[in-house]
């Protein structure tokens, strides 16, 4: 999930809470997990950089040697995979934050000026765009010729990937930050109102939704029939993928505060969960247990979510940091220092890692591991992905229109539950973490929370 840019610049107390928060988790892990250590061999090279006018917070996807990525300076780049030449460039009235699919020639990508585009890889023209009610920092994937993608005033849509007409829309109740993942036929997505959803991806039709303790911004992940997301109430979950039930519940706080979010997207590989939180440590979990089996330090928040290759997982932090670590053991095998916070996801293809920084910059990383991103995450096209991806094969008739013009919104569906539970809980959010903690107590907002839930 991208970082605000603009929340808690210039808070000095931020790193306080985080520095006291840490010193609260000591000692709480399994007994079986241990802190990996350090033993840092530099073994990467910068191949190229690209520069854009301002923070990359999108997670480039990489198809037909060509890189696509959304910069905050409201453009979105297709870049020269081999060399870092610009081949277009795309402008928008927004920042892009939000993270592009391709499919059949089509780059799909929203962006906080409302709208979802379709552009064609080749050129860059605009072939179609769809006006949401609001920013987009979700993600869109396509799957079966639809779009799927949430929006900041609460809506999950479901577009036709040829026209950018809408099929169908569910309210949420609040802002949709997550990306959706579609797997069997059903979306998963979660939302500010601390639930992940499981829709019917044809009718909209809500199948079920599983409340966490608090937000989330984190996008989901599927391997086999559990769904796995975390929460800024500092868990990550894994649920039945049928029903929703709870599986596991891991957590890497003690209580709820400031610094303990999981926004960081889980990925799984070979039967482990890697994810990253903003208590600056990045976990290994069993992903049938949900035991931690190891951690790893770093020196900042990470919100950057991981993609791994082979035996190895690399993470960015709010550090600058891009790492790389035995997905085994969490050792630090080399890492890779930019001029900006790393809240973009790498994707790798034959040995190169591609990652945007804070700096501005899109970096182009060699390294000898000559794999591609092979965890679920990339696998599934949330957050960035490369040319096989689970759905890469599907086809799409657009033409390119003579004249550009936007599909505007019908209302979301009226057949949605919109109990008064979910009503009431919009009212706190809008506080601010830190506003909603001041005014109520932080263990009484808590309980506040989860009576509400229950209800």
């Amino acid at each position: 999930m991208p970082f605000d840019y603009g929340c808690f610049q210039g808070d000095e107390s931020s790193v306080t809470r985080r520095t006291a928060l840490k010193l609260s988790l000591t000692g709480i892990v399994a007994a079986n997990a241990f802190t990996a250590p350090v033993t840092s061999q530099q073994d990467s090279n910068e191949e190229w950089v690209f520069e854009t006018g301002d923070s990359v917070q999108s997670s480039p996807t990489v198809v037909n040697e060509t890189v696509y990525v959304g910069s905050d300076d409201n453009s979105l780049y297709a870049i020269d995979a081999s060399t870092g030449t610009e081949k277009w460039a795309f402008e928008t009235n927004g920042r892009v934050v939000s993270s592009p699919t391709v499919v059949d020639g089509v780059v799909f990508v929203g962006s906080l000026d409302n709208f979802v585009y379709a552009i064609d890889m080749t050129t860059g023209e605009e072939l179609w765009k769809f006006e949401g009610n609001s920013s987009i920092k979700s993600s869109p994937t396509v799957v079966n010729g639809t779009v799927f993608v949430g929006e900041n005033y609460n809506n999950l849509y479901a577009l036709n990937a040829e026209t950018g007409e809408q099929k169908w829309a569910y309210d949420t109740a609040t802002r949709v930050e997550s990306s959706p993942t579609v797997v069997d036929g059903t979306v998963f997505v979660g939302n500010h109102n601390d639930k992940i959803f499981a829709f019917d991806a044809e009718t909209g039709d809500k199948l079920w939704d599983y409340r966490t303790g608090f937000y989330i911004k984190s996008s989901p992940t599927v391997v086999d029939d559990t769904v796995f997301i975390g929460s800024d109430d500092g868990s990550l979950s894994a649920l039945n993928t049928e029903d929703g039930t709870e599986r596991w519940v891991f957590s890497n706080a003690a209580d709820f505060g400031p610094g303990s979010e999981i926004e960081s997207s889980p990925t799984v590989s070979d039967g482990t969960v890697f994810v990253g939180s903003t208590n600056s440590t990045f976990y290994a979990v069993d992903a049938e247990s949900g035991e931690e089996v190891w951690t790893f330090e770093t020196n900042d928040g990470i919100q950057s979510s991981p993609t791994t290759v082979g035996n190895t997982v690399f993470v960015g932090s709010n550090d600058n940091n891009l790492y790389a670590l035995d997905a085994d053991t969490g050792t630090e095998q080399w890492v890779f220092e930019t001029d900006g916070e790393i809240y973009s996801s790498p994707t790798v293809i034959d040995g190169t890692i591609f990652v945007g920084s804070g700096d501005g910059n899109l970096y182009a990383i060699t390294t000898t591991n000559e794999g591609s991103s092979d965890g679920s995450r990339t696998t599934l096209g949330t957050l960035g992905h490369h040319a096989n991806w689970e759905y890469a094969d599907q086809e799409l008739d657009i033409q390119l229109p003579e004249e550009q013009s936007s599909t505007d919104p019908t209302e979301a569906q009226d057949t949605q539950d919109q109990s008064s539970e979910t009503q009431n809980n919009e009212t706190l959010p809008w506080l601010g973490i830190g506003g909603a903690i001041a005014t109520l107590g932080g263990a009484g907002y808590m309980l506040n929370r989860r009576r509400q839930s229950d209800d």
